[in-house]
């Protein structure tokens, strides 16, 4: 247990992940065996190993004892949200709590699962608490920010604004800090002051990571090339791909279609990538990388889809029953030809949002803040870059694949006619009407996404056009979309 703590503690994740699943087989007593299953479950979500997390954590929870330790309840609880699990995360972080209330982290994460599952109010409620415990906490700040509007008489900016710091050595507390001001000053109607809070809470980890456009391009290039020829893989119309850039209505159409009785959803799956990966077999520290896209090329697809429907089958929220199940990792997109090659009856639905939206969106979004794959939304100029470079991958896409297994959607469509648009996608991937897909925001299931509040609401239209408000401090943004050839007026 010793060393595999210190292995985690030097990011070590696969031999702390040994080291605790030995010290699980050799400990004689339960409590301290199952602590280093949930030790070892956390290492495997830390090396994308989300299937194994999910069994061997499978396996602690079975074991718990009613008076279980609560420091491994909550380590359970963070496995579970990882993997997938929302509903079981909440249970095990009300159970440490409940032993322990005054541990903040604690309260942190059992706010953040709640919020996922649609509890507003529970989250806000430890939310409170975590502030009562500790008035800095930089992530529950920023969270409680997020749940509701702010006003110009009812804001936190009081605290905010002096606990940020331009030359604060943790990006992270930085981002967060900065995020909640920015957010707060756009809820109050100063989008001027909004875009700079912006420019200052990422400065720290722009400085940190630098730009990575060139690797996004290059990584583009190599996703264009993944097509084989050859649609060899399995022949199973279940899975559904929902794609696209973050913030551009993903989980939107997430929710209307699975309000559908036959349509379930699992959330935004890494398995495509990570299988991929593990097949292609390439020493980058990366899962998603230009040389894991270009060994692909000669990968087995039938392997591909194998693999993928067995992890998608295996999620907790995967029903046996349903007609289709909805994978919404934005980042598929870049899978796109390898999907349809891997599962030619799968169906991918691709979001489109206008230009400037779209690229604002994602630099306005506080993603996770160790998370490189959205880097490029740290900058303005880099997100009008990322935009142009999407949008040419989605035109090879439109042009190599089918119309009857990828096609396009447009937000500003389906804000518009709700009805005609998700009518459109219901027969798309195979199904007969059904009018639940209009009262998508009445679904209960969890989300675990930036849209988790939003899409507790009816459809509205407020996003649409938003970038007219920001003026000249768009400049950035728009020269880069000028300058890839990107139309947006």
């Amino acid at each position: 247990m010793v060393l595999g703590r210190i292995a985690a503690d030097h990011g070590n994740w696969r031999a702390a992940s040994n080291l605790f699943g030995e010290a699980a087989g050799l400990s004689p007593e339960a409590a301290s065996r199952i602590a280093a299953m949930a030790q070892q479950a956390r290492c495997l979500i830390a090396i994308n190993r989300q299937d194994e997390a999910r069994l061997v954590a499978d396996r602690a929870e079975a074991s718990l004892p009613p008076s279980a330790d609560p420091l491994t309840l909550d380590t359970l609880g963070v496995v579970r949200s990882r993997t997938g699990d929302l509903v079981g995360a909440v249970r095990l972080f009300e159970r440490a709590v409940a032993i322990r209330p005054n541990v903040a982290a604690w309260l942190y994460n059992l706010g953040l699962a709640r919020q996922f599952n649609g509890d507003l109010a529970g989250a806000q409620a430890a939310y409170d608490r975590v502030l009562a415990l500790e008035p800095t906490h930089s992530r529950a700040l920023s969270a409680a920010t997020s749940l509701r509007r702010q006003t110009a008489g009812d804001n936190r900016l009081d605290v905010l604004i002096p606990l940020f710091r331009d030359d604060d050595p943790d990006p992270a507390r930085q981002q967060h800090l900065g995020h909640a001001i920015a957010k707060t000053y756009e809820d109050i109607g100063d989008p001027v002051a909004s875009l700079d809070w912006l420019g200052r809470a990422k400065a720290g980890r722009r400085r940190k990571v630098g730009s990575p456009i060139d690797h996004d391009r290059r990584l583009f290039e190599a996703a264009r090339r993944t097509n084989s020829g050859h649609l060899s893989g399995i022949t199973d119309d279940q899975p559904v791909f929902i794609v696209g850039l973050p913030r551009s209505g993903t989980t939107l159409v997430d929710r209307i279609l699975s309000s559908h009785p036959d349509v379930g959803s699992v959330g935004e799956l890494s398995d495509m990538s990570n299988i991929v990966k593990r097949l292609a077999d390439t020493p980058s520290d990366r899962v998603m990388d230009v040389e894991t896209l270009i060994a692909a090329h000669d990968l087995d697809r039938a392997e591909i889809g194998r693999r993928y429907l067995e992890a998608l089958r295996a999620q907790p929220r995967a029903d046996g029953g349903d007609a289709r199940l909805i994978d919404k990792m934005p980042l598929n997109v870049v899978y796109a030809g390898l999907i349809h090659e891997a599962l030619p009856h799968a169906r991918i639905i691709c979001l489109r949002r206008h230009p400037v939206d779209s690229a604002l969106a994602n630099y306005r979004q506080l993603f996770a803040t160790d998370f490189p794959y959205y880097d490029y939304g740290l900058d303005l100029a880099d997100s009008g870059r990322y935009y142009a470079m999407f949008d040419s991958l989605v035109a090879h896409w439109r042009e190599v694949l089918p119309a009857d297994r990828f096609t396009e959607v447009r937000y500003e469509a389906v804000v518009a006619d709700l009805e005609t648009e998700a009518r459109r996608l219901i027969d798309f991937i195979g199904l007969d009407w059904d009018p639940a897909c209009l009262d998508f925001h009445r679904n209960t299931a969890p989300v675990a996404t930036a849209s988790s509040v939003q899409v507790r609401s009816p459809i509205y239209s407020s996003s649409v056009g938003r970038w007219r408000r920001y003026g000249d401090g768009l400049k950035p943004l728009l020269d880069a979309l000028d300058e890839a050839g990107v139309a947006y007026d």
